[in-house]
């Protein structure tokens, strides 16, 4: 059986002419704020209570967008005959979010779970200097990570939400 000439033409024009006749189905963006799917990656959260300077996530980022800086501090002894510990303070942490590939390879790579994925995306700017953001706002997106769905219907809480309640509240007082 052979093809009429001009099918593939009228199929075509078929498509076209019941695309023009739907009506057209847009979200008002500014206005009414689109849903997003679970866990999506908007910024990279911080979480600095648990940060302990370990540099994996400087180290592993793919293009060097993240920016640590660090001292050591001495704590005296706890008890007689013990010697001093010396421990990580985090001075900056930083992200340039016009570097990111936002690939979540530092956050995979955090064996101490301080860093996440917020569904925040609206933190466009017209200097790209600005889109290097420090450690204070980094935390404050923290606190718009969604909490993990639960393993089980009898689970506890995510032992993460009770150590940010505890930051919190330390914080407020």
């Amino acid at each position: 059986m052979t093809d009429l000439p001009g099918k593939g033409l009228v199929q075509g024009l078929k498509v076209t002419f019941d695309h023009l006749t739907r009506r057209a189905v847009t979200q008002q963006y500014p206005d009414v704020k689109p849903e997003l799917p679970a866990r999506s990656r908007g910024v990279i959260a911080l979480f600095e209570e648990n940060c302990t300077v370990c540099m994996l996530c400087a180290r592993e980022c793919p293009c060097w967008c993240i920016y640590i800086d660090s001292h050591k501090e001495t704590a005296p002894p706890s008890e007689p005959g013990a010697r001093e510990r010396s421990h990580n303070v985090l001075d900056r942490f930083a992200i340039d979010y016009s570097l990111c590939m936002y690939c979540s390879i530092c956050v995979e790579v955090c064996p101490f779970d301080a860093l996440f994925w917020s569904p925040e995306f609206e933190y466009a700017t017209t200097d790209i200097a600005d889109l290097t953001h420090e450690k204070d706002e980094l935390r404050e997106w923290m606190w718009t990570v969604p909490a993990p769905p639960p393993v089980d219907a009898g689970a506890e809480a995510p032992k993460e939400l009770g150590a940010a309640r505890k930051a919190a509240e330390r914080e407020n007082r």
